[in-house]
């Protein structure tokens, strides 16, 4: 579409937060649009807030009394005098209730009404509008009869393995894989339980769980004059937990005869609903079947993948869509291949526990890379919502060619402050399944903890690296003046030439530059400083205190205090005070963001002081427990 503006709509509210907050503000102030952003108390310093023109303040820091509160959010529309509202994605982005509320005010909101996302926010109806549809869907059971007898029935008809699902929500939660009859009971009464307390909504429906899956989705956007694109697919198969980690467009291995079924389907599924704006069909595809899975009514993290092969900014085509204008009769060829990794503010090794604190470090590859990040240097990460810091997205000529550059972008990528899953990502771009395109929905969670080297090997290599990067000559000049070598060479023999650190989980070490096993470095893997040698390895930050010679040897083992690493409720305390505790053991249990987190010890050691008991609220950050190293008496 040509930069021509767009219509009517000078002033547009974000009605949302992070990395989609500020991306659909740089598109809107391209087009000449005022930008406008809401936060809340957790917000105030956030990168969107000083991206936009005005932010307007809508409540304390808990969702439901900021980002959820649709009353907030239209009077802060009325207030800066807002056209129209882009919903982003997550909060308020597929509310219909919401998106009456906007018609109501009279501002435009960009997304599909609120009669379309009824029409596919409820997961039974859906199915059944789509069978109407002639869209092929998974077979299964969804009916008003939700008595347990009658689910152990229509479950027997439809076969095990099967899912039970909530007709309500999504993102796994009131979800769960059923093999065999005698789990079904305890599996209705897990998944009512969480769907109530997630959507206010207890009732299921069943499906025949489809073993094996991949996850792909079609982009689909339409507007006001009857016109419906489909443009074209993503594979969404690396997810760990039914949430997405890594996406990609086009979807690889695909027979051209199930694409064309696929992007059929997703637009006549769009059009059963008389869908307008931009919207994703979501499949399950096993061989060469794909079955409806559901609708999402909004606009997608994974979109840059779409945009990126096709040279379009669907944000831009959301917005004139919104306005009134049609869409253009046909799209360009896909060209090439891209990917995107969402880097999250969490710790792989800790189950992936979300995690907070302030951005000391920020560097991101700046050649043949889109970054679409929530944050800046200096930034401080909050607890309180999603924990997306930013999307990593590359383009390439071919699959290969494109996942090798983003590999290369997330070992570039430098993040200190917060614990990232940067690890796991870099990993699963090196997993034999996944560069064979061979992946499914099980992949990450199959991996489990095998899908990052062991913590002590790891150790171990950064340490002989930090070595390396001592002991090694610095430079082709210096390895040619016998002078300037750092051999330890003398009158009378050889000294002793060693690199001494001290390193949490390995505590003191030693070693011995003369023996060949510590490598030399890769450039920009690590860098010394006067106290300290730090070496990026595979993802993650190993950081070596460098100790003098005859210096005391600290204490190995978990030193310190263990801290909340979020706000939240304790539900156990799993240790007593003089209690000794291995590596990995079980230390306390935190409620938070809705999900129960296990705090692990990090290395072994004795229990100090234990400052908390069950049922007390912690901020983020407050002491927990106090441990000694093993060696401590």
């Amino acid at each position: 579409m040509p930069d021509r503006g767009v219509g009517k709509l000078g002033t547009l509210l974000v009605a949302n937060r992070g990395e989609i907050a500020c991306r659909v503000m740089r598109t809107a102030r391209r087009l000449g649009m005022r930008t406008v952003a809401v936060y809340s108390d957790a917000d105030v310093d956030a990168l969107h807030v000083r991206t936009a023109d005005l932010a307007v303040r809508i409540g304390p820091a808990p969702a439901r009394a900021s980002y959820l509160d649709i009353d907030a959010v239209i009077r802060a529309a009325r207030d800066s005098g807002a056209d129209a509202i882009h919903p982003g994605y997550g909060f308020l982005s597929q509310n219909a209730d919401f998106a009456d509320a906007c018609a109501a005010a009279g501002v435009v909101f960009v997304g599909p009404g609120g009669a379309a996302m009824r029409a596919m926010g409820r997961k039974d109806e859906a199915k059944a509008l789509m069978r109407a549809a002639g869209v092929p869907v998974v077979p299964g059971w969804q009916g008003d009869d939700q008595d347990d007898a009658n689910l152990v029935r229509e479950a027997e008809r439809v076969g095990f393995p099967l899912l039970v699902k909530a007709v309500a929500g999504g993102g796994g939660k009131g979800m769960r894989v059923v093999r065999r009859r005698e789990e079904l009971p305890a599996a209705l009464s897990a998944a009512r339980g969480e769907a109530s307390r997630s959507f206010g909504d207890a009732r299921l429906l069943l499906e025949r769980y489809i073993e094996g899956p991949r996850h792909v989705e079609v982009q689909v956007i339409s507007d006001r004059h009857g016109r419906c694109l489909h443009l074209h697919e993503r594979d969404c198969s690396l997810q760990r937990r039914y949430q997405k980690v890594i996406e990609e467009c086009p979807a690889p291995g695909l027979s051209d005869s199930l694409r064309g079924r696929l992007h059929d389907a997703a637009v006549r599924a769009a059009q059963a609903v008389h869908y307008e704006n931009a919207g994703t069909v979501e499949f399950i595809v096993a061989g060469n079947e794909g079955w409806f899975l559901e609708m999402n009514t909004r606009l997608q993290v994974e979109h840059p993948v779409t945009e990126a092969v096709l040279g379009v900014d669907l944000v831009e085509w959301q917005l004139r869509v919104a306005a009134g204008e049609p869409l253009p009769e046909r799209i360009a060829a896909p060209r090439g291949h891209a990917f995107e990794a969402r880097v999250y503010a969490e710790d792989p090794r800790n189950g992936y526990l979300p995690v907070g604190g302030r951005l000391e470090a920020l560097h991101w590859p700046d050649r043949g890379v889109r970054i679409d990040a929530a944050v800046e240097e200096g930034d401080r990460v909050v607890t309180d919502y999603d924990a997306l810091l930013a999307k990593v997205i590359v383009h390439d000529a071919t699959r290969a060619q494109a996942l090798a550059r983003l590999e290369a972008a997330l070992l570039a990528t430098r993040i200190e402050g917060v614990t990232t899953n940067l690890a796991a990502l870099v990993a699963l771009t090196r997993d034999a399944d996944f560069r064979d395109a061979r992946m499914t929905t099980a992949l990450i969670d199959a991996r489990g903890d095998h899908l990052l080297q062991p913590l002590e090997a790891q150790r171990e290599r950064a340490a002989q690296l930090a070595a390396g990067a001592l002991l090694a000559p610095a430079a082709t000049a210096e390895r040619a003046d016998p002078w300037a070598a750092r051999d330890g060479w003398r009158l009378q023999g050889v000294s002793e030439t060693v690199a001494r650190f001290s390193m949490p989980g390995l505590g003191s070490l030693v070693i011995d530059g003369g023996t060949g096993r510590a490598p030399p470095a890769d450039p920009g893997t690590v860098e010394v400083t006067a106290d300290e040698v730090r070496v990026w390895l595979d993802g993650e930050l190993f950081r070596l205190a460098r100790v003098a010679h005859g210096a005391p040897a600290a204490a190995g083992g978990a030193v310190g205090r263990v801290t909340a690493p979020m706000p939240g409720a304790v539900l156990d305390v799993r240790v007593a005070v003089g209690a000794f505790i291995a590596r990995g053991q079980p230390l306390v249990v935190l409620e938070a963001m809705k999900m129960e987190h296990t705090l692990r010890a990090a290395a072994a050691g004795r229990v100090a002081a234990v400052h908390v008991t069950a049922g007390q609220r912690v901020r983020d950050g407050e002491p927990l427990l106090t441990l000694e190293g093993e060696d401590a008496t």
